[in-house]
């Protein structure tokens, strides 16, 4: 009785605060969506100066591209996780972390291109443009994922992490994620706020999901304290 009460509680947390951090992507929708006003001007006119930077410098254009390739989910969410997932399972035995990697990225790449099919904002319109990318813009699906992953693979490495790597990889996974951030506008392929939302969305769909991970992990199971509970040491 006490379990199933707690295990709703830790639910209703979760969502509380993926909501509270999904409002500014949700406000953002609806004023992009509308498609004039001052933010979507200043969206404008910052894709066209960052695509013009980009058009000066061909080495700068395949440096993008090459990004934009290296960063797509097909390679994060079906090789990296995999690969990272894999060895956190069989060197670290962090089982529970895995699943939860894994299940959090793929519901991070489902809730995005949700989001894409209900805003339907049509990507920035060019001239001579510097590179074409299918779908809708709002948010960036490129944003949404690199943040799930950076944030799911920092937390499943966390407890065998040293002092020095826990300052090296979250850093790291921020950096990552802003550069493909940027990448996306330097293509002229987002907005800056489509990219802005995706990272706000992507932490958000990350952090929600580790607030039940840690109440699952915490829960005792028929009475008993679990074999392996996270301590403030090992949770990030």
């Amino acid at each position: 009785m006490l379990a199933a009460r707690d295990r709703r509680r830790a639910l209703l947390r979760a969502a509380a605060l993926g909501a509270a951090v999904t409002l500014p992507v949700v406000v953002l929708a609806v004023v992009v969506r509308g498609e004039s006003g001052t933010l979507v001007r200043l969206d404008e006119a910052a894709v066209v100066g960052a695509t013009d930077v980009t058009r000066r410098s061909p080495t700068l254009r395949t440096v993008l591209l090459v990004w934009q390739e290296v960063f797509a989910a097909r390679w994060l969410n079906l090789v990296l996780v995999p690969a990272v997932g894999v060895w956190a399972w069989r060197r670290h035995r962090l089982h529970d972390r895995v699943v939860w990697a894994a299940t959090t990225v793929a519901a991070g790449w489902v809730l995005q291109l949700a989001a894409k099919g209900l805003v339907q904002r049509t990507r920035p319109v060019i001239d001579d443009a510097v590179a074409h990318v299918p779908g809708s813009s709002f948010p960036s699906g490129h944003a949404t994922n690199t943040t799930v992953v950076a944030v799911a693979l920092t937390v499943l490495v966390w407890p065998v992490l040293g002092r020095t790597a826990r300052v090296v990889v979250p850093t790291t996974a921020g950096v990552l994620v802003l550069a493909t951030a940027a990448d996306r506008v330097l293509l002229g392929v987002h907005h800056p706020t489509d990219v802005v939302a995706g990272i706000v969305l992507g932490t958000a769909i990350a952090a929600a999901s580790f607030v039940g991970f840690r109440h699952r992990a915490a829960a005792p199971a028929g009475g008993r304290a679990p074999a392996a509970t996270p301590t403030a040491a090992d949770s990030p």
